[in-house]
């Protein structure tokens, strides 16, 4: 409630948007953005004119903006101060079809005037799960990458909370294999698209995205060239009997119970490496500091993978004495 309006921050498409409503409940105007991003932090006051947001996006460090609700302006209030020559990078959303014909979101940041000739270095991210929506903010990872001329793309995928409790309902416990669709998909898109082929694509999650990439690449193989999954979940029929993944039963089911042993089976990344299969160059990463996802994991799928692959691309494991799951390291490492 601000300048005797009401100012709505709205969620579409996994973009936002701000509109301007009177009392009466009639919409006055939309609030222009400056590109796809997140606004956050909205403030004001009922009986003051001016307000005050937050907007980024994967390319754009934080701004703040003042609004001027009477006479209809916004200007930038604040922003942070980083080496980002945003103007230079274009952020782009596409909608491609998953196996069952949903339709699904992803972001792609790449250089100005990037030619399309199927051969670009392209990162491929996502998370899909806990109801997380993966909306626009600054990544380092991305801008630095789109900068020496690859593609960031993240692909929104069910399970996540972008859509509701559905979108979320869609990709967990017995529906889980929904997630990898998408994400197997999202590849499949890249690639037919001409941003990229197999040999210079990447795909990287953590925690339950290390899941993720744990399981596209058990089930797809050839489809990627390099593969990072840190602090992963892959060992599905017993995740639950360590530190807190008892939690997590409700989003992934349990092989104690007969149906729920059923579904995690067929898709456990670690139950289902394949000996003698040609996969891809993989980065385990975790740690004994790691008190939420158990680092056995990554240390036994990383073993199992040295033993069964038959290509001659490396199979590695970057151990943390320290660190934990998110954060943690100290800075002489």
């Amino acid at each position: 409630a601000v300048g005797g309006r009401l100012v709505v921050q709205a969620l579409e498409d996994v973009k936002s948007r701000m509109l301007v409503y009177l009392p009466t409940g009639k919409l006055e105007r939309e609030i222009k953005l400056p590109a796809i991003g997140s606004v956050s932090s909205l403030s004001g006051e009922w009986d003051k004119p001016e307000a005050f947001y937050s907007f980024t996006s994967f390319h754009i460090p934080q701004t703040i903006y003042r609004a001027d609700l009477a006479a209809k302006t916004e200007t930038v209030w604040n922003r942070t101060n980083l080496p980002i020559d945003s103007a230079a990078l274009e952020l782009k959303q596409v909608f491609y079809p998953s196996k069952d014909g949903t339709k699904i979101p992803m972001f792609l940041l790449h250089k100005k005037g990037l030619k399309l000739d199927g051969n670009v270095p392209t990162i491929l991210t996502g998370y899909g799960g806990f109801m997380v929506s993966n909306t626009p903010s600054l990544s380092v990872t991305a801008v630095m990458w789109a900068e020496s001329g690859g593609v960031f793309a993240l692909a929104n995928l069910r399970g996540g909370g972008e859509y509701g409790e559905e979108w979320h309902k869609a990709g967990m416990l017995g529906n889980k294999q929904n997630v990898f669709d998408d994400f197997i998909a999202a590849a499949e898109w890249l690639t037919a698209n001409r941003y990229t082929n197999s040999k210079k694509l990447g795909i990287y999650g953590g925690s339950n995205g290390g899941l993720l990439v744990g399981a596209a690449m058990v089930q797809r193989p050839e489809l990627f060239q390099a593969v990072v999954c840190a602090v992963p979940l892959l060992d599905m029929l017993r995740y639950d009997k360590f530190l807190v993944a008892r939690f997590w039963v409700p989003e992934y089911g349990t092989a104690d119970n007969e149906d729920q042993f059923a579904y995690l089976l067929k898709y456990s990344p670690y139950q289902n490496v394949k000996k003698g299969t040609e996969y891809p160059a993989v980065m385990f990463k975790s740690g004994d500091g790691d008190t939420r996802v158990a680092p056995l994991h990554a240390r036994k799928m990383t073993a199992l993978v040295q033993d069964a692959t038959a290509s001659d691309r490396p199979v590695i494991l970057l151990y943390d004495l320290k660190a934990g799951h998110s954060a943690g390291m100290g800075v002489t490492q």
